[in-house]
């Protein structure tokens, strides 16, 4: 089938805008994290100041405290409603710093979702044919999970870690990894194609998403809540808890495995109409089922108690075996998967 070549430009044209949209959110995310990084030093300034108020209060030091005219009335020292109005203010305009964040990340996800249906329509096959469009499917995967996962305002400082490896990600693709748009080569012409692909890297989407999650609660348990220090801890301060980081992780996990599992499953039935064998111990298939397994050692680490501190390293590694099967598997090893279109 001809390419549609205008279909393919505006394709190009609509990840690059997403990018750019991207960009800006990242820019707006950072913003945010910094206010709401001012808030909390506020917040905790106050409520220390208040708590000394009232010791000197109880030991009969009333006369002193008097002399400490910038200390707050004990009513500023609650949650958001007890702040006064300078500091319920700056939450206010954060709150809508977030929220315009929010709507910049669901345009980019418009517009990348966009560019992949103009793929696919440009070369009249689902765009899944190299590791350029794969590229895009897992990170326009990883955005929309992200975004449905993170809806609730305590999520919005995770942004700024989750944009930068997507743009990171979406920038090589573009640049290193870009195929024009052609027909698949004759061993992908197969209805298999979009099933198997479409699983794993909807699987990949999500587990990108729960490693991150699992590193900054590794941050986070290293800089509790409350007893932040030094560089890490002013970048750790305005992140949820660990725990929350954890259960956040852990609920994407026990997706991430069974989606690996069917794509893995999927691939092996493929397999065994192309090339006559269920499985050969191809570097790709050798490396995802390592994969999968460590994602299964993370579960099982993570509901038992004795294993649970390791946990999040096992899904950080699981992570970071997985992208480096997307890019060194595909990229310098040879084998049955190799259709990266990079040749």
């Amino acid at each position: 089938m001809q390419v549609d070549q205008n279909l393919s430009n505006f394709s190009d044209i609509a990840v690059q805008t997403a990018f750019v949209v991207y960009a800006l959110a990242l820019v707006l995310s950072l913003v945010y994290y910094g206010r709401m990084h001012s808030i909390i030093e506020a917040m905790r300034s106050r409520t220390a100041a208040a708590a000394q108020q009232r010791e000197l209060a109880s030991v009969g030091a009333s006369a002193d405290s008097a002399a400490l005219g910038d200390v707050p009335p004990t009513a500023s020292t609650g949650p958001d409603a007890d702040l006064d109005a300078d500091l319920s203010k700056k939450r206010e305009n954060a709150d809508k710093l977030g929220g315009m964040t929010q709507m910049l990340l669901w345009l980019g996800i418009a517009l990348h979702l966009a560019a992949i249906v103009l793929r696919g329509l440009a070369t009249g096959r689902f765009p899944f044919g190299n590791l350029y469009e794969y590229v895009l499917m897992v990170t326009a995967g990883a955005m929309v999970v992200a975004t449905i996962a993170m809806q609730r305002k305590e999520w919005r400082t995770l942004w700024p870690w989750l944009l930068t490896p997507i743009l990171a990600l979406m920038f090589y693709g573009s640049t290193k990894l870009y195929a024009e748009s052609a027909p698949v080569v004759p061993a992908l012409q197969s209805h298999w194609l979009p099933i198997h692909v479409t699983v794993v890297s909807l699987g990949a989407s999500i587990g990108v998403v729960s490693g991150i999650a699992s590193l900054l609660s590794v941050l986070r348990e290293f800089q509790p809540k409350g007893s932040e220090s030094g560089f890490f801890g002013a970048l750790a301060r305005p992140l949820p808890s660990a725990k929350k980081l954890d259960r956040l992780a852990y609920r994407l996990g026990v997706v991430t495995l069974p989606t690996l599992g069917l794509g893995i499953v999927l691939g092996a039935i493929w397999a065994e109409s192309t090339w006559g064998r269920y499985w050969g111990w191809d570097p790709k298939e050798t490396v995802s089922f390592a994969t999968w397994i460590l994602y299964a050692a993370y579960l099982h680490a993570r509901a038992t108690p004795a294993f649970r501190k390791a946990a999040p390293y096992i899904n950080i590694a699981a992570m970071l075996l997985m992208i480096f099967n997307l890019f060194f598997i595909n990229m310098v090893v040879s084998g049955l998967h190799s259709y990266a279109g990079l040749n």
